[in-house]
């Protein structure tokens, strides 16, 4: 359980770590380039901001799910990574299909 601990706090970190570079710095060179190809100039601001928040989501569902499992010794912790995961997935869908129009 302290391996997971550690593995999925540190890969957290570096999750959300990238989040916030999406989200706050608007580095969209972080996002593969055929995902924004489609995102007009001045929705730029508003897609890294999306982008950005559902990652975060993303990574804090990781460092959670290590804190938990280690805390409570069972696997509860992956519940959360789980909810994360998809609620951090579907905030990215909508991002993609909003600003992209399309996915991919």
């Amino acid at each position: 359980m302290l391996f997971a601990l550690i593995v999925m706090t540190i890969t957290g970190i570096i999750v959300v770590w990238m989040g916030i570079l999406i989200w706050k710095k608007e580095k969209i060179s972080l996002i593969h380039s055929y995902h924004y190809t489609r995102v007009k100039e001045n929705n730029v601001k508003a897609y890294t901001e999306q982008m950005g928040k559902g990652v975060t989501i993303i990574g804090s569902g990781m460092i959670l799910s290590g804190i938990i499992d280690y805390a409570t010794k069972n696997s509860y912790g992956w519940i959360v990574f789980v909810v994360c995961f998809v609620l951090g997935f579907v905030h990215i869908i909508k991002a993609q299909k909003k600003y992209n129009g399309r996915i991919f």
